[in-house]
């Protein structure tokens, strides 16, 4: 028997709102062993994430990744952890918190705008529950994830059903897949290169460092790298930058498995014996900037390079709190809420 949570009944007295649920990734409460290990099993027990037989995975992970990953993980935290806690955490909540703005005044509605983290906290349910009690009747999921893939954009399609099998009144509900091309998307990635350019010259070569994924993903159907491709040429086309001059590369590796292909480190280690002295590193898969690319891109990777002998780095943060990002993310959420009739026009909210 399913017990239904309050927090979505029906309320005579309550006016029509219109929901945002704003996901991104996840982030561990501290930079500890303690709490990465938490983070990590459900990060990595999710079957998206690893798409291995059940009982293999639970003895792999538990008998090996969740005994040794936790420490390694948190010194790598602690060195971009903030003031405020987790860079992603707190840019994601300044971009919610932007975007409600921005969307203020725009809808027919009162438009609320929550933030939930697939793993960790805050958490899709939590932010779900508080759209729900704040009378919000409709639900437009927003993942920050640039280009869909099954284990980011479904994964948090999953986390919102979950939560919504145990609500006696589910709200009209819409989803926003993918914005790999849109054209606000691709001029504000555009734009914060080309500002840099501007003020300090271009480079040899462009890269454009893209979350991986096991190869074998994309072989069963997952339009992630093909994604990944049409957003870089997109972006290099407004920015009139030669083929020649522009390289895609894959990050973030995990297990011996062979993974979407040419790989950032091997890459950027490789490009100085080509004559290649000068790069610029832009991530376009990330909205905002996380682990993955101030440890690994700005960090690591930069002396991968530079140890081979190239001389000049520069690592592009993500969009971020840019004014153009937001205002992109503004408009995107309009178009999706535009044509949602308002308050009695299509009975959304039923009378007592």
């Amino acid at each position: 028997m399913i017990h239904y949570r309050g927090e979505a009944g029906f309320r005579h007295e309550s006016q029509p709102a219109i929901g945002i649920l704003v996901a991104n990734l996840g982030t561990p409460a501290a930079p500890t062993a303690k709490a990465l290990r938490p983070y990590l099993r459900q990060f990595l027990w999710d079957p998206r994430v690893i798409e291995l037989n059940r009982v293999l995975w639970w003895t792999i992970l538990h008998a090996a990744v969740l005994v040794t990953r936790p420490r390694a993980s948190a010194a790598l935290y602690r060195k971009v952890w903030t003031p405020e806690g987790s860079p992603l955490l707190s840019l994601s909540r300044r971009q919610a918190a932007g975007l409600e703005k921005r969307l203020a005044g725009r809808a027919r509605m009162s438009v609320r705008v929550e933030l939930g983290m697939r793993y960790g906290e805050p958490s899709i349910a939590a932010a779900m529950r508080r759209l729900a009690a704040a009378g919000c009747r409709r639900l437009l999921v927003l993942p920050l994830y640039p280009q869909y893939a099954a284990a980011t954009t479904a994964s948090t399609f999953d986390a919102v059903f979950e939560e919504l099998r145990t609500w006696r009144w589910v709200p009209e509900l819409r989803t926003v897949a993918t914005y790999h091309d849109e054209e606000g998307y691709v001029a504000a990635l555009a734009e914060s290169i080309d500002e840099l350019w501007r003020r300090e010259g271009q480079p040899d070569r462009l890269v454009m460092s893209f979350h991986g994924m096991p190869r074998r993903y994309f072989d069963n159907g997952d339009p992630y790298f093909c994604y990944c491709q049409k957003t870089a040429r997109l972006v290099a086309e407004r920015l009139r930058l030669p083929a020649e001059r522009l390289l895609v590369t894959f990050q973030s590796r995990f297990g011996r498995e062979e993974w979407l292909q040419p790989y950032t480190d091997e890459t950027l280690r490789a490009l100085p014996a080509r004559g290649v002295r000068s790069i610029d590193v832009i991530c376009p898969g990330f909205a905002a900037d996380c682990l993955e690319t101030l440890e690994e891109i700005d960090g690591l990777n930069r002396e991968f390079f530079l140890h081979a002998g190239g001389e000049r780095y520069r690592y592009i943060p993500c969009l971020n709190e840019r004014p153009d990002h937001l205002d992109f993310l503004a408009d995107l959420a309009a178009r999706h809420l535009g044509s949602w009739p308002a308050a009695g026009e299509g009975g959304a909210h039923p009378k007592g």
